[in-house]
């Protein structure tokens, strides 16, 4: 599985050209903004040139001998331009936290609860996947907690597996003690940094 990758429209002329007339570009290319607000860009290249666009609603034009020109739209514009193509969109990530019992790759109670719930909005989504990162607190060593950080990614992917869930759709990862929730000193335990994230997309 790749990172989500910026959201942008591609308007190819083909009947577009008949409503936008004769000095539309041949191709158009409009920066949207993520729904996480993560910041994202794309470059727009052809043999005449290149544009970079990194704002929401920037916008690349190429014209039809291959020059590329950039310009601006707005949201609303862009919805009164659009609909059919937004309704397209997948709907934003919906995250969910899992928490487990120290030193293992056990959830809790309460978080083994969580899995059906997951699963329901996985399911619900055309083509939906799942990427589980395991996390730890700062007991142990680096080595060790990278170990059981992917141990417990590992385990919820086998246990939404188990669930029905299709195993090609779920990718499991590690982060060790890198990415607290709550920063502690060395050899703090601390239960909120021990969990899995979950990303349903």
């Amino acid at each position: 599985m790749k990172p989500a990758s910026p959201r942008l429209f591609v308007l190819a002329p083909l009947g577009l050209l008949a409503l936008l007339g004769a000095c539309a570009p041949a191709t158009r290319v409009t920066l949207l903004p993520q729904a996480s607000g993560t910041p994202s860009a794309v470059e727009v290249s052809t043999g005449q040139g290149s544009r970079l666009i990194d704002q929401p609603y920037q916008v690349a034009n190429v014209s039809r001998r291959g020059e590329v020109s950039q310009d601006s739209t707005t949201a609303d514009r862009v919805r009164e331009a659009y609909p059919r193509l937004l309704a397209l969109q997948p709907g934003a990530p919906e995250r969910f936290v899992l928490e487990f019992e120290p030193g293992t790759s056990q959830l809790t109670a309460e978080s083994q609860a969580q899995l059906d719930t997951i699963l329901a909005q996985a399911r619900a989504r055309a083509g939906g996947e799942i990427v589980v990162t395991g996390h730890t607190d700062r007991q142990g060593s680096l080595e060790a907690n990278d170990t059981l950080s992917l141990e417990r990614a590992r385990a919820v992917r086998a246990l939404l597996i188990d669930r029905g869930f299709a195993a090609e759709r779920i990718e499991a990862v590690g982060r060790g003690e890198r990415e607290p929730v709550v920063p502690t000193d060395d050899e703090v335990a601390e239960p909120r940094n021990r969990r899995a994230e979950i990303v349903v997309r």
